[in-house]
């Protein structure tokens, strides 16, 4: 992993990366530069900072949290704008570019403006990372996940927001680097480098199958941790040694190939946001165990010891 941004040089970083390959310069079509692709993570003041400048604020919390306390000025989306509507593919992409690029120019989103996004880290499901997963891998790298979701954001008083240019000027062009599809990763279960991850609850780890999953079980290989385990009782993200013992405990290293999966890739898009931000390589299996229980179990097994 990589060494930890000391927290007061990170805005000075973060906006002299944006200086560079955010308003000013447009990066290349598909490709994050590796300054951009370093952080996915952002703090509160830093997410302000960038609001200030006109970056586009995002609102991922679900609709019941979104009606309870609107965040005005937000662009307020939630996960399945951007899937398959039904099961068993309800968490994997639309494959369709132009219906996903109509609706991300509908929301504001544009080609050098960042995004910000938030939702709920102490009672939601991780779907601010799931966001940025889903912008990231549909080619927008300047796309953050703000650490402590929405109440770390309001803590410092109102926003200072400018209006989005509606619509936006973004085009689809997706970028592989941080999806995997369920045969690729058949293929990987008990390679040397690989660590596969099962994000979801214990219980669900087990066998049980609250979440509407045809069958029960983990993919074999698959090692537990549960997401929140990342996270403090404040939905903020373990700090740099904290995440790092947390992740050797699991054989990661800064080598690991990691895939994580839980339900529907939401949960897990949230933790590929919170490694690739660690430095690692991570990738969301988004179409996750809604997709692999459906197949059949001689191709695609599930166990639960």
């Amino acid at each position: 992993m990589r060494n930890e941004i000391p927290r007061p040089a990170r805005r000075i970083f973060l906006l002299g990366v944006l200086a560079i390959a955010g308003f000013a310069l447009a990066p290349l079509p598909g490709h994050a530069t590796d300054a951009e692709a370093a952080r996915w993570v952002i703090e509160a003041d830093e997410a302000r900072a960038l609001l200030a400048e006109g970056a586009l604020l995002v609102d991922a919390r679900g609709a019941d949290l979104k009606k309870a306390a609107p965040l005005e000025g937000a662009a307020a989306v939630i996960w399945q704008d951007f899937t398959n509507a039904d099961l068993p593919v309800k968490g994997r992409l639309l494959q369709d570019d132009a219906a996903l690029t109509q609706k991300l120019q509908g929301i504001g989103l544009s080609k050098t403006v960042p995004a910000v996004v938030v939702a709920d880290s102490v009672n939601g499901w991780g779907e601010d990372g799931r966001i940025v997963w889903t912008f990231r891998t549909l080619g927008h790298p300047q796309t953050f996940l703000v650490n402590g979701g929405i109440a770390a954001l309001l803590e410092g008083g109102p926003l200072e927001l400018k209006p989005a240019k509606l619509p936006g000027d973004f085009t689809v062009s997706r970028i592989e680097t941080y999806e995997i599809r369920k045969e690729e990763l058949r293929n990987l279960i008990g390679k040397d480098g690989v660590t596969v991850l099962d994000v979801r609850e214990p219980r669900e780890f087990a066998g049980k199958t609250p979440y509407g999953e045809s069958r029960g079980g983990h993919v074999p290989g698959a090692k537990h941790l549960f997401y929140r385990d990342l996270l403090d009782e404040n939905g903020h993200v373990l700090s740099g040694e904290a995440l790092k013992a947390r992740l050797a405990d699991l054989g990661i290293n800064a080598g690991s190939q990691i895939v994580s999966y839980c339900t529907g890739g939401i949960r897990s898009g949230f933790v590929t946001a919170v490694l690739n931000d660690a430095g690692l390589k991570a990738r969301n299996y988004a179409g996750s165990m809604w997709e692999w229980s459906a197949q059949d179990p001689s191709d695609f097994p599930l166990v639960t010891d």
